[in-house]
């Protein structure tokens, strides 16, 4: 059953980039309702259905991915490297990658985005700080380094061209929460596409940070600073607290002392030599 009723306004295209990653492969055949068209892109092909088209792009090919926006849109974009990799992958994908998303959308017309940033661009944040859009940026990886820079080109090209983007700085989105850390940041694959349907039908969106999580018990984050766009999560990870198992983790331990938890303590990857 769709999250939203049906006879609400769809919009007539609606296209996905990274598609075929983690979340693209959750949220494939539950957009239908929300646009009369939804092009689904990665660098590959991918198997659609229904009102799935494919488009395969590389971001870091600006023409290419000015074909794929051809023809005008909103944009849900996920595409890009979702873990801590060397400087190069991460330059490619999420800087480069990124820059080529905004700038093909100015080019071709496109004026809503949903950027997906992470909770890893504030990851350094102690779990007992209480976040909100305002709170400064502290990443805890090269890969919270490059949300950081995605949010700000975001952010300029609202500016500067009156793209609107939605921020939303995911947390965890899964089925269910994996681990005890999860119980705070999970936000469900529902909720999501509650906020997707936000962020498409609301009259004026601007450049808002959301961070993405349900209705959890335990939270470190604070949305009243976008109340304005109307999204209500319904799903809660306390429906899932006596099932998900202990994280093992000493409480003095980095990755239970921060926000980022694992992440923060990654491995750098830098130089042959450790510099």
């Amino acid at each position: 059953m769709p999250i939203f009723p049906t006879d609400r306004p769809k919009i007539s295209r609606l296209i996905v980039t990274g598609a075929a990653g983690g979340i693209g492969r959750m949220i494939r055949g539950r957009l239908d309702h929300l646009a009369d068209e939804v092009v689904l892109s990665d660098r590959t092909d991918i198997h659609v259905s229904g009102n799935e088209v494919s488009r395969p792009c590389d971001l870091t090919d600006l023409n290419a991915v000015r074909g794929v926006l051809r023809g005008g849109g909103d944009i849900l974009h996920f595409g890009g490297q979702s873990l801590e990799a060397p400087f190069e992958t991460i330059r490619d994908a999420n800087l480069i990658g990124t820059y080529n998303l905004y700038e093909a959308a100015r080019l071709e017309g496109i004026r809503r985005i949903l950027f997906a940033s992470s909770n890893h661009a504030i990851g350094f944040h102690p779990r007992e700080a209480r976040l909100d859009a305002d709170s400064p940026t502290r990443p805890d990886t090269l890969y919270g380094v490059s949300k950081v820079y995605g949010e700000a080109m975001a952010r300029l090209y609202y500016e500067k061209f009156g793209i609107e983007s939605l921020i939303l700085r995911i947390g965890s989105i899964a089925p269910k929460p994996a681990d005890q850390r999860q119980l705070a940041t999970w936000m469900s694959v529902e909720d999501t596409i509650r906020l997707f349907g936000r962020m498409i039908h609301v009259t004026r969106l601007g450049c808002p940070i959301v961070y993405g999580m349900s209705d959890n018990a335990e939270a470190w984050w604070d949305n009243r600073q976008t109340a304005y766009l109307g999204w209500h999560p319904q799903d809660s990870a306390e429906d899932w607290r006596a099932d998900t198992p202990d994280d093992g983790w000493h409480p003095d331990e980095p990755k239970a002392r921060y926000q980022g938890g694992v992440f923060v303590t990654h491995p750098h990857p830098g130089t042959e030599e450790g510099t």
